[in-house]
């Protein structure tokens, strides 16, 4: 058996992603696989094919080295840019889903799509996207941008519901990450980017080294470490300029930033072990440690009339504090008028700062101020195994997989030039707010063999167990972002204002476990035909069980040309995250700041609006394809179809009601008042997703060179079935119909000589729903123009190690979608240029160059 394993991990993943698995019973199994290996090519490569020409459902693999080809910071950009129906969208100023980008494939939330690593299950993120962009709100999946192209071999991508093999999350797809396995050799790099605006300045060093591990086994390491300043497309706000001109010099210009997180010390480190153990049996092992610190902006509070911080009456007169009447004497301060150009030069204000007993939050941040809100995020796994055939037994002639992994992800939250207003002067202006944990088990055992039922070749037949814990775990902040200070009474907000620590009533940890088992076959019935079945049942300790199948085919017509389709049914459970996390937000809606409050949703407050426990989101899709190869030439068209019930979403904002107060406070909900809104999960709108899916290649020689042509085109069309209109506003069903382009495609040309290669890439991006700060009122929200931006690079070869690059995306500067202006439109009300919503980067053109060292 090879030391380096490469058919063998790559055939099991392959075979999963199409619904089979591979047996490794002989060295003529392997020749079959190695045959599959050469079918398998990357997109925009100097060969032809993008997907597995003979699967039946659509796989597209990238290659590792193709991958690096971006000017991207992480490695969601640069998937980006191969996938044409996979799309991230970039939340400036979001809470925590700022602190990552959450992920669509087929127009569908992140944590519809499977993520695996080598074929095993990757565990979540414990950062929630609480303002996800529409389609991604609440959702909870995992974080790939962890993931280092340096430590890739290749990604496959399975543009197809895959729940009926694997389980929760398979609805759009399936992507598995497999990592590099080479024994020898290596790389080192240095890339340096930075956008035309001559901001978000991206450092980048990666490496990677592959090592003997005896004489039949490998190790290989990886390594990124990555700075990344933050950028700013913001405009002065009117409301700040006015107070600047009125005399206030502690007003920041600009006054809020809109624009990427600064991102400091981001650490990754991958592992990839494997090991003959002869008898034609093999170990394995794979992990990873990463970590950042990610800080990003907040809405400005006015000094005048940020209410519950600076006034509660829209501005009129400021809040101010009395001492003596939070100890129970009555009431002396005087009303100080805020409805002035700078109320710090009023002699009511004066008089007030005067008086020890009477304060207001002016004597600490004079000009306002803009919260920072950052967080430390760790991720680290670990995965082993081993797998091969049996020889002897019961199972005799059966191949084998038994694993266990474990992954966490923890995410500290802390918020900076901020305060606890109802601490009064005594408030820090910095805390600690807390933290969330996701921590995930899995085992897994899995059977495979082929059996002579008299076909065309023998049936595969896979079979398999699957155990899962998952938990997720809130751990409180430290006491004063949570506080009830002596001024709650008083109308001062409390806790860390902008994003209050989680108090002991939120900590806690929630548990969910399930056990499911599989059963899966393939064979080729004859020459021309291939039929394939699954049927997966897995049973929650929470909310009972499920059973999903999948069906597919393949019959080719000629030797270029054949037809595939697939069915299947499949399922998301909610997250145990989704089911009991809370959380306080601040929210734009309809131009106006308010506090939000995210309950679980069997929590008192949640049930009192509507909340119901949650039940998992089912799917039917439906899909059909062709594939056709000449020579140079390889094309693929797939249609599907993807309907789902029951799906799962954080709700629209539902109005606290100053009519309710009473009866809340009866059933346990502290400080009523203090809360504008409550959103939470509800399984509560049916959508169905449809569309296409176009790949083609063709290579040739030209100018004396290698040269390659690769088109990929998506249609992506969803629609609102169905939706409760006690939970999901019209502005949110408008953004999941609306939100993505309905059309999205690349066309590549990639060139190689000896000494020189290169590639220009053009991207195209129909119209859209763009919408602000997620508020879909009119004058925050418009559709928005097609677009087309314009990537390239290029890579010269000094020698056999040493590798220059120079390249750049949106080359041309392509400007994102602007604010609406005018003296009723968006544009600077809240400080910025841009809708964020958008399908490409919104900061403009980025140029980078790179050196890369192998050896």
């Amino acid at each position: 058996m090879s030391g380096k394993f490469p058919v063998r991990n790559l055939a099991l993943a392959i075979g999963i992603a199409l619904g089979s698995q591979p047996v490794f019973a002989a060295e003529e199994g392997e020749a079959v696989v190695d045959e599959n290996i050469e079918q398998i090519v990357v997109v925009g490569s100097r060969a032809a094919p993008r997907s597995v020409a003979d699967s039946p459902v659509p796989v597209d693999v990238i290659d590792g080295d193709e991958l690096a080809k971006s000017g991207g910071s992480d490695m969601l950009d640069m998937l980006v840019s191969s996938i044409p129906s996979f799309n991230v969208r970039a939340q400036p100023i979001s809470d925590a889903a700022s602190l990552i980008k959450p992920v669509n494939l087929r127009g569908l939330s992140s944590d519809s799509t499977l993520i695996l690593v080598n074929g095993k299950r990757r565990h979540r993120a414990s950062v929630i996207a609480f303002q996800g962009g529409g389609v991604n709100d609440g959702a909870q999946g995992p974080d790939i941008s962890v993931i280092p192209s340096v430590a890739l071999k290749q990604v496959e991508v399975l543009r197809d519901g895959a729940a009926a093999q694997y389980g929760s999350d398979a609805i759009a797809g399936v992507m598995n990450f497999v990592l590099k396995d080479d024994r020898d050799g290596g790389s080192m790099s240095v890339k340096y980017g930075e956008y035309s605006e001559g901001d978000g300045g991206l450092t980048i060093v990666d490496g990677n080294i592959g090592l003997p591990l005896t004489d039949d086994g490998f190790a290989n390491f990886s390594f990124q470490l990555k700075n990344a300043d933050a950028t700013s497309r913001s405009v002065q706000r009117p409301d700040a300029a006015g107070l600047i001109a009125a005399g206030n010099t502690a007003v920041g210009d600009p006054a809020q930033i809109w624009g990427n997180p600064e991102i400091e010390d981001d650490i990754t480190i991958f592992g990839n072990i494997g090991l003959d153990l002869g008898d034609d049996k093999e170990f394995y092992l794979f992990g990873n440690y990463s970590e950042r610190d990610v800080t990003g902006g907040f809405y400005y509070r006015n000094p005048h009339n940020r209410g519950n911080v600076y006034s509660i009456d829209s501005g009129e007169t400021l809040l101010v504090g009395d001492v003596a009447q939070a100890s129970g004497a009555a009431r002396t301060c005087a009303v100080v008028p805020a409805n002035v150009p700078n109320v710090l030069d009023t002699q009511a204000y004066m008089d007030m700062v005067a008086d020890p007993n009477c304060f207001s939050m002016n004597q600490i941040f004079p000009g306002g101020y803009t919260p920072a809100f950052g967080g430390n995020i760790t991720d680290t796994s670990l995965t082993m195994g081993t797998r091969g055939d049996i020889k002897t037994g019961v199972l005799a002639d059966w191949t084998f997989d038994l694993s266990g992994s474990v992954g966490r992800s923890e995410s500290s939250f802390n918020l900076k030039n901020t305060l606890n207003p109802s601490l009064g002067l005594d408030t820090p202006t910095s805390f600690d707010t807390g933290k969330y944990i996701q921590l995930e088990k899995t085992f897994n055992f899995d059977l495979v063999r082929g059996i002579d039922v008299g076909m065309y070749e023998d049936l595969n037949f896979a079979t398999g167990l699957e155990w899962r814990e998952e938990s997720f775990e809130i751990i409180s902040g430290e006491e004063n972002s949570w506080k009830a200070g002596p001024y709650a009474d008083q109308g001062f907000n409390i806790g860390s204002h902008g994003f209050k620590g989680f108090g002991p009533e939120s900590q806690g940890l929630d548990v969910r476990r399930n056990i499911a088992a599989y059963v899966d076959v393939e064979a080729y019935v004859s020459e021309d035909l291939m039929l394939g079945a699954a049927v997966r049942y897995e049973d929650f300790n929470t909310f009972g069980s499920t059973t999903d199948y999948k069906l597919t085919a393949q019959f080719s017509l000629t030797d270029e040309l054949s037809f595939r389709a697939s069915h299947s049914t499949g399922f998301r459970a909610p997250t145990v995250g989704q089911a009991n996390v809370v959380n306080t937000q601040t929210s734009l809606v309809n131009g106006e700041l308010i506090q939000t409050f995210l309950a679980p949703p069997t929590a008192a407050l949640s049930e009192f609006y509507g909340g119901k426990e949650l039940t998992p989101e089912e799917s039917t899709s439906f899909a059909g394809g062709l594939v056709y190869q000449d020579g140079g030439f390889f094309m693929t068209v797939d249609y599907y179809t993807i309907e789902v019930t029951d799906r799962l979403a954080q709700s629209s904002q539902i109005d606290v009601l100053p009519e309710d107060y009473e009866e809340l406070e009866a059933l346990g909900v502290q400080n009523p008042e203090l809360i504008s809104a409550v959103t939470y999960f509800a399984n509560d709108f049916d959508t169905t997703t449809q569309g296409l899916d176009v790949v083609a290649n063709y290579a040739m020689e030209l100018f004396d060179g290698d040269t390659a042509f690769s088109f990929a085109y998506n249609w992506n069309e969803t629609t609102v079935d169905a939706f409760n209109p006690e939970t999901t506003d019209e502005g949110k069903v408008r953004r999941l119909e609306e939100g993505m382009p309905d059309h999205r495609a690349t066309f590549t040309v990639s060139q190689s000589w000896d000494n020189v290669s290169m590639f220009v890439r053009g991207n195209y991006f129909g119209e859209y729903f763009a919408v602000h700060a997620d508020d879909t009122s009119e004058f925050w929200s418009e559709t928005a123009d097609a677009a087309v931006t314009l990537d390239a690079e290029v890579s010269y070869y000094v020698n056999e190690s040493i590798t220059l690059t120079v390249g750049g995306n949106n080359l041309l500067d392509q400007e994102a979608e602007e604010l609406q202006k005018g003296e009723d439109g968006a544009y600077g009300v809240v400080g910025a240029k841009f809708y964020e919503s958008g399908p490409f980067d919104y900061n403009g053109a980025f140029y980078y160059v790179k050196a890369t060292y192998n050896f």
